[in-house]
């Protein structure tokens, strides 16, 4: 299995928990820390195995992009972070904008690794 099929798996577990935790804000509640955490982390792990795959000269321009928007969705999830932190729901518009970045990211990954 390649660098790029664990990152799907990782970053499809981690859209599951990202769903968890815009449907906590949403319902104007705080989601559990560890919950937020996990999805950081396998967010993370993904990135870092899009970094490698292309470090290791197996990028495309799909590659490069779906790399692109993981590192805004990442940024976006550092500011929601730090709503959390303060025990503050995050603005709503925020959470859909990170959530859309990851998305379009999490697409174009796919359709480099299924061949789309």
């Amino acid at each position: 299995m390649s660098l790029l099929n664990i990152a799907v798996i990782i970053f499809a577990i981690a859209a599951i928990g990202g769903l968890i935790l815009a449907k906590s804000l949403f319902l104007e509640k705080l989601p559990p820390w560890t919950l937020s955490l996990t999805h950081a982390v396998l967010g993370a792990t993904g990135l870092v195995l899009l970094i490698v795959a292309v470090l290791q000269g197996n990028s495309t321009s799909r590659i490069t992009a779906s790399l692109g928007l993981f590192l805004v969705a990442a940024l976006g999830g550092f500011f929601l972070a730090s709503f959390h932190m303060r025990k503050v729901i995050a603005p709503k518009a925020i959470i859909l904008i990170h959530a859309g970045v990851a998305v379009v990211g999490f697409l174009t990954l796919l359709s480099f690794v299924f061949g789309m």
